[in-house]
């Protein structure tokens, strides 16, 4: 089969299409034939390896998973002999988490870790679901009807999610973005839509009982002061992060988990796991029409390098999903 392989860390251009060997499901594994896998930030630094503190767990000198991706969406080719939940044509979806193996025609996936895929939505668009729809997920967990939501970084993968999601909690949404995501993010939902090449969020005087920031671009003192005195901020994300540092952009949130317990605003940073339960929750809004993901480009499986090269460029906006079709 073909797939996207890489032996050392760098530039996109470490990432190679090449010929391996069709993996074989174990007892509890699916054979999946996929149709989509969506790029996430998570897969530039797993191909840089970077922040270089990361290595310890993804491989010193390159990553321990020769095949990069992690989320996908398509047809189960065969299972394993304990696999009760599905079956060989099954349309799922799923995240491979730290295993990856996306970015091939074929992955082995615990039946754990899959699910039916949403019966409304294409194979592009299940594939750009699972990490950051449970990113967004765990994010609003708190959220309750009638709450002010903050999301900073309004027009990215997670936050074209969050923003409906809110939205479906019954949330009046303010959503921050560039001058050219104004439209997106408004015709997603959101009551408030602020400019931030026009004015500092952080400085309008609105209060929210939930900020979520997805950027990594404001202090914390900046970011709690769009708090209500009891709001939770939540961090996730480091969007203004240029790459090859020792700790990278976990420095903002290392530094609200410290301040945490002495405050009385709570900061919550989430880390979102491969999970059924995930899956199963995204299914259920995508099918009831409250969650539709937007996908800004399409990328034949040969072109993932510069489909990162893209991502890296930080125009992207939503999700940018790979196809395995010739051409997309």
């Amino acid at each position: 089969m073909k797939a996207i392989v890489q032996d050392r860390y760098g530039p996109p251009s470490v990432l190679a299409l090449a010929d391996v060997a069709t993996p074989t499901p174990a007892a509890d594994q699916v054979l999946v034939r996929v149709e989509a896998a969506a790029l996430n930030a998570y897969d530039w630094h797993v191909m840089r390896g970077d922040p270089r503190l990361a290595r310890l767990s993804t491989g010193r000198s390159g990553p321990r998973a020769r095949i990069r991706g992690r989320d996908f969406a398509g047809r189960v080719s065969a299972v394993g002999a304990d696999v009760q939940r599905v079956r060989p044509g099954d349309a799922v979806f799923g995240d491979l988490g730290d295993a990856n193996g996306a970015f091939a025609e074929y992955a082995c996936v615990p039946e754990s870790l899959v699910a039916p895929a949403p019966v409304n939505l294409t194979a592009q668009q299940a594939a750009a679901l699972p990490l950051a729809g449970a990113t967004a997920l765990l994010g609003l967990r708190d959220v309750e009807s009638g709450f002010r939501v903050l999301i900073n970084g309004a027009s990215g993968g997670v936050g074209t999610l969050a923003v409906q999601l809110a939205k479906a909690a019954g949330a009046t949404v303010t959503a921050v973005c560039s001058t050219r995501n104004v439209d997106l993010v408004s015709s997603l939902g959101a009551d408030e839509v602020v400019d931030y090449t026009r004015a500092d969020f952080t400085r309008l005087g609105g209060r929210h009982n939930v900020v979520f920031d997805l950027v990594g671009n404001r202090s914390l003192t900046a970011l709690r002061r769009a708090l209500t005195p009891r709001g939770t901020l939540v961090l996730s994300g480091g969007g203004v992060y240029r790459g090859g540092s020792l700790v990278g952009p976990v420095w903002l949130i290392a530094r609200g988990q410290l301040l945490a317990p002495f405050v009385r605003q709570r900061i919550s940073v989430p880390a979102a796991t491969p999970d059924r339960q995930h899956l199963d929750t995204l299914r259920a809004h995508a099918e009831a029409g409250r969650l539709t993901p937007v996908i800004d480009r399409t990328y034949p499986l040969a072109e993932v390098p510069e489909a990162i090269r893209y991502l890296e460029t930080e125009h992207a906006r939503a999700k940018v999903v790979i196809t395995m079709d010739a051409e997309s």
